[in-house]
């Protein structure tokens, strides 16, 4: 189709179809396709598949009934991120996790060194494929392909059924701020599925949809990317992540230093910022104190094609972590400010 292909992570994927931010707005308005195929799933089964799931995560896996999932963190017994991945319960005895794909046999080995559990896990990724579309125009374009129920479907819910007449785990989840579906599926139909989609949303303007994309709506959602929000030094509660967090659950790897860290408080947290330059604030810049020295680091930062905007996120002191406060970014040899803003930046109508 013409895409401009990359390595990521030993695989080769298209970075941008037509363009980045005709991609982009597509999904915001209409819809868009994303083959994210090369996203790790690893299942585990057994009669003690909870506990296992329980103990290496630090969300509350136990509260989740058949048919639903729930983003979480694979934890280091230091509180800090092993990576990030969504939890789904298919029944008591079998969860699918859906991780990063790079992250995805190192996943897989850390999952399976703390299997004291009766439980088997699974590195399962060849088995499937997973394209996901995204955008208001969503649920109109996948519901022509299946008769499955998914207008039902509430907000990180799932359901197995037929899509295109193929075998599909359908979840409603999503990784761009948009309502949208997730599609898993044996990889031998991938471009009958793929072709399929694209012609079934032609009229309502689906667009193939690559990386760049990805990115820069997955950062106008506030949502985090492993490897630049998140990585083995940071912990749940500096990534701004203690909604995942439940220390009442029972014993998890990373508990006890995590109640520790927050009965002591932390230095430094995740933050969002808006530019008040037209300088573009990019991932590794530092961000600096009142002083000009570095107190923390921009995570992503980037244009935001849909708000016009020069975004992104950084860790900051948590002293200058409110809302409408600023600080100052270097870029090459320019200081400019730049003002602490909520997230996410942005948040579809309901």
């Amino acid at each position: 189709m013409g895409a401009k292909m990359v390595n990521f992570g030993g695989w080769d994927m298209p970075v941008e179809y037509a363009g980045i931010v005709s991609e982009h707005i597509a999904t915001r308005t209409a819809a868009g396709l994303f083959d994210v195929s090369h996203m790790g799933e690893i299942e585990v089964r057994g009669p003690q598949a909870l506990d296992l799931v329980q103990f290496v995560t630090c969300n509350d896996a136990g509260k989740l009934a058949d048919g639903q999932a729930q983003y979480s963190g694979l934890m280091t017994s230091a509180g800090t991120f092993v990576d990030d991945l969504l939890v789904h319960k298919i029944s008591d005895g079998h969860y699918l996790l859906c991780v990063n794909a790079s992250n995805q046999d190192k996943d897989f080995d850390y999952i399976r060194s703390h299997g004291r559990f009766t439980a088997q896990a699974e590195n399962a990724g060849e088995r499937y494929s997973q394209l996901a579309v995204q955008g208001p125009k969503a649920l109109g374009i996948v519901q022509r392909l299946t008769r499955a129920p998914i207008a039902s479907l509430k907000y990180y819910r799932f359901l197995a059924g037929e899509i295109d007449g193929v075998r599909a785990l359908i979840a409603r989840t999503g990784y761009t701020g948009e309502d949208g579906f997730e599609l898993y599926f044996a990889p031998e139909h991938s471009e009958k599925l793929w072709n399929d989609l694209l012609e079934a949303g032609r009229a309502e303007g689906l667009v193939p949809c690559g990386l760049g994309a990805r990115n820069t709506l997955r950062l106008e959602a506030g949502m985090c990317l492993y490897g630049h929000e998140l990585d083995d030094t940071t912990s749940v509660w500096e990534a701004n992540l203690g909604w995942i967090c439940k220390l009442d659950k029972g014993d998890f790897l990373g508990r006890d230093a995590l109640r520790a860290q927050k009965q002591s408080g932390i230095s430094r947290i995740l933050a969002g910022f808006e530019m008040q330059e037209r300088l573009i604030a990019r991932d590794g810049c530092p961000v600096l104190d009142a002083h000009g020295k570095e107190a923390g680091r921009v995570t992503s930062g980037s244009p935001a094609p849909f708000l016009k905007k020069n975004i992104g996120m950084a860790y900051v002191p948590v002293e200058s972590s409110a809302p409408g406060n600023t600080v100052r970014i270097a870029i090459r040899a320019h200081e400019p400010v730049a003002r602490i803003v909520p997230l996410p930046f942005y948040k579809r109508a309901r």
